[in-house]
Formats: structure tokens, C-alpha cells, sequence
């Protein structure tokens, strides 16, 4: 897992494709302590991947297209261990359409996890399209259910 900001705010995560899906325990920086935006996101990052933490609160950069940002908030916004359609996600974006375009959206998402585009599934429940690799979004999701049980 990669964590790329700098000491205001985080502007992408980068996942492994790998089902495995774990920061790595070490956070071997590249030099010395990381900015203070990186170092929350390592602390949050861990957090959830404990199963303690259910959702993030880190100053995120603001790129993308508006369309893009509205998905993107859309999704900050779907609960800890659900899931919803890429439809469902349009309709509550105001844009009931839009699927395709949300699904599009939502795959240039640059901050996996933090903003949890891996709660989105296909409208018959199948899990597609994510950039981490369907084994990665399976694992997400696991995680999820089973700390929500908790």
C-alpha cells in the first residue's frame, strides 16, 4: 500500500493487488518521519485494518472533475460493512441515469479506502470493477462485515 500528500492532506492511496490487503507493518518511509497528513493517514489506515476503525476523517485533495467529486463524496457518505449499486449510487447523486458514468467515476477514484469505492457492487450483488483487484475489494468488504459484527 502506497500513501502519497503531504503535511496539509493525503492524495491518493494506492492499493496492492493482492488479496492479502495490509498496510505493512514496518511503514518504511522513505525519509524520516512522515508529513503530518501522511503520519494521520497511517495511524487511520491502521486502525481500520484492526477493524477499529469505521470511518476516516483526513484532509483529502480536491481533484477531479465536479461529477467525479459528487461520486466521490457520495461514497464518504455509504456506511462501514454495506454495499450498494453503482444505480443506487447514481440515484443518491441526484442522477438516476448515471450509472454508467458513476461506475466511471468511481473507477478514478484516487483515495481507495479512504473514500470506499470498494462498496460499490453490481446491481444483481456481484462484485466488479475495482482497481485493487476483485480479490482485494472481496477482502475490504470481509473486513468490514466482520468488525461491523463485533
Amino acid at each position: 500500500m502506497r500513501v502519497v500528500g503531504d503535511s496539509e492532506r493525503v492524495d491518493r492511496v494506492d492499493l496492492p493487488k493482492s488479496a492479502g490487503c495490509r498496510p505493512d507493518p514496518s511503514w518504511k518511509e522513505a525519509r524520516g518521519k512522515p508529513p503530518a497528513a501522511l503520519g494521520e493517514a497511517r495511524r487511520q489506515l491502521t486502525e481500520y485494518f484492526a477493524g477499529s476503525r469505521r470511518a476516516f476523517d483526513l484532509p483529502l485533495a480536491a481533484g477531479g472533475t465536479p461529477f467525479q467529486q459528487r461520486v466521490w463524496d457520495a461514497l464518504r457518505r455509504i456506511p462501514y460493512g454495506e454495499t450498494i449499486s453503482y444505480g443506487e449510487l447514481a440515484r443518491r447523486i441526484g442522477k438516476p441515469t448515471a450509472s454508467r458514468a458513476v461506475g466511471a467515476a468511481n473507477g478514478r477514484n484516487p483515495i481507495a479506502i479512504v473514500v470506499p469505492c470498494h462498496r460499490v457492487i453490481g446491481a444483481d450483488g456481484t462484485l466488479i470493477g475495482y482497481g485493487g483487484g476483485l480479490p482485494v475489494k472481496e477482502a475490504l468488504l470481509a473486513l468490514e462485515r466482520r468488525a461491523a459484527q463485533r
